[in-house]
């Protein structure tokens, strides 16, 4: 049985930082391009971020470029979230997902996503 399970979310004011967690079990993890995504309360699930199998190419959406950083550490089966300069609009539940494509995750093709997270809640008081 495939789990992701999210961790390190919480409160934070506005310009500080986080750094979300995401460890698999019941997968090969080094055979997935792994990604973040988010929602806000009222709006849709949006691609964050997107790392390659062995960590080689990553991907950003343009509104978190520059303050995220996404990685990987294979023989730990993790993924990492690391959010700096967090703004008040980055307040949202950030799930983490796995998937063999890249196009299915950086493409943010929610409905055919191998695998999804429960997610971890980040709040950004301004």
């Amino acid at each position: 049985q495939v789990q992701l399970v999210e961790s390190g979310g919480g409160l934070v004011q506005a310009g500080g930082s986080l750094r979300l967690s995401c460890t698999a079990s019941g997968l090969t993890f080094s055979r997935y391009v792994m990604g973040w995504f988010r929602q806000a309360p009222g709006k849709e699930r949006e691609f964050v971020a997107a790392i390659t199998w062995s960590g080689g190419s990553t991907y950003y959406a343009d509104s978190v470029k520059g303050r995220f950083t996404v990685s990987r550490d294979n023989a730990k089966n993790t993924v990492y979230l690391q959010m700096n300069t967090l703004k008040p609009e980055d307040t949202a539940v950030y799930y983490c997902a796995a998937d063999p494509v890249l196009s299915t995750v950086v493409g943010g093709r929610r409905e055919i996503m191998d695998h999804w997270g429960k997610g971890t809640l980040v709040t950004v008081s301004s």
